[in-house]
């Protein structure tokens, strides 16, 4: 069949690479996609949110899949998009609908959703700028350090964490009065800090059945032992080495079961991924936040892990017969790095040449914020290569991805050097 990925990314790289892999798939297109999914795929310069441009791409190339990478197309519709329209409706697509995207489109939806159905997380309250009075009361009942969640897409910026309680007031009016996130920021989600230590868990489900995939722990902050400013994610690890039998049973009879059961009570059409954020607060695991597609820089270590043919996996997915599907996992241990443009994730230039790819061994460079101009493969973005690596354990994983790290080379390249440090 031929097959349409939507995405740029570092994600879109790795689903690409992945489902090259495989002899269900005969054309593979990526939109817009980068300098990797180049070497492997058809790039189509279509953004993932113009829906009539993708119709046409899907048409033009006899598409019978369409898996989308980020957030946004699945929280604007499109599954709904394919299934409204009578030329679309028979094209699979990998990605839930409207309602169920909800779950990552709003932070207030997704709280309503888990504490109406006892999985277990952090305590919250909602506000908007009518409310911002009562915002602040709320901050003066909780410990320190006060967590604030714009409650729409922020492109991953949306969440403060702060120790001070008058900033996290001044931080709550500019979220709020102020408009810092746009629309985004219209509402605010205000709750509890679980202290402990996170990780993520990646489900498939094609609505009726799921399958739970690898774990994976991956590095937000830009600054070593975990300092400085959110990214997007600067690098992973997988398997996740105290997610132990005892609580993975715990993720998935608290967590998980109840995700899925409480989708289908609340008839929220779903097929594809749900990235459920945990934090491990002692024994337990509690949900920090839903994502409605693969996490990035954890795709990079997630799928390299799966043994099985994606297509008949994803096929499985789109025909509702994921039970007949026995995943099957690579015991190795796999890790990626993050390599980013100097001033990430705040300014940084773009367009700087990029050295020594064909140099790397033994590692596999997911292309992100990368892109080919003049027959060169320059930086496109802030983040703009991962290094994944396989290892009898974590690490000597990372070991691999540090040592390639050291034959690549953009001007003002940086990347986090403790990957795994807490571990």
């Amino acid at each position: 069949m031929n097959i349409l990925i939507l995405g740029s990314g570092g994600r879109e790289h790795t689903i690409a690479w992945k489902i090259a892999q495989s002899n269900n798939c005969r054309n593979l297109y990526v939109a817009p996609g980068n300098s990797g999914t180049a070497e492997i795929a058809t790039n189509v310069p279509v953004s993932v949110t113009d829906f009539q441009a993708i119709k046409t791409v899907v048409l033009n190339n006899n598409i019978s899949m369409v898996i989308v990478g980020p957030e946004d197309p699945l929280v604007f519709g499109i599954h709904d998009f394919f299934l409204d329209d009578e030329a679309l409706k028979n094209v699979a697509v990998i990605g839930p609908q409207k309602a169920a995207a909800e779950l990552e489109g709003s932070k207030e939806f997704a709280k309503e959703f888990l504490i109406k159905h006892n999985i277990p997380t952090a305590a919250y309250q909602s506000f908007n700028a009518n409310t911002v009075e009562d915002g602040y009361a709320f901050l003066e009942t909780l410990k320190p350090p006060y967590v604030l969640k714009a409650d729409g897409l922020a492109a991953g910026k949306g969440v403060v964490i702060l120790e001070d309680i008058k900033e996290a007031k001044a931080e709550l009016k500019a979220m709020l009065v102020d408009s810092k996130f746009g629309n985004a920021s219209a509402k605010v989600v205000i709750e509890e800090f679980l202290d402990g230590i996170e990780l993520s868990c990646f489900v498939l489900t094609d609505g009726k059945h799921y399958k739970i995939l690898p774990t994976a722990k991956d590095y937000k902050r830009i600054g070593e032992g975990d300092t400085g400013l959110n990214t997007g994610g600067m690098g992973a690890i997988s398997p996740v080495p105290f997610a132990d039998n005892v609580f993975m049973t715990k993720i998935k009879e608290r967590i998980v079961i109840p995700t899925i059961n409480g989708l289908q009570k609340d008839n929220l059409p779903y097929k594809g991924f749900v990235f459920i954020g945990l934090i491990k607060v002692g024994a337990d695991p509690f949900v920090i936040e839903y994502n409605v597609r693969l996490g990035d820089p954890e795709t990079e270590v997630v799928l390299p892990r799966l043994k099985n043919d994606l297509v008949e996996v994803f096929q499985a997915v789109a025909n509702q017969t994921l039970d007949t599907i026995d995943i099957e996992i690579d015991e190795r241990a796999a890790t990626t790095v993050m390599l980013v443009s100097g001033g990430y994730p705040e300014a940084y230039e773009k367009g700087k040449e990029i050295f020594g790819i064909e140099n790397v061994e033994d590692s596999i460079v997911f292309h992100a914020g990368a892109q080919i101009k003049d027959n060169k493969i320059v930086t496109s973005g802030g983040r703009v290569m991962a290094i994944t690596s396989y290892g009898k354990t974590y690490q000597e994983a990372i070991k691999k991805s540090y040592q390639n790290i050291e034959k690549l080379h953009f001007d003002k390249m940086n990347y986090r050097k403790d990957i795994g440090f807490d571990l």
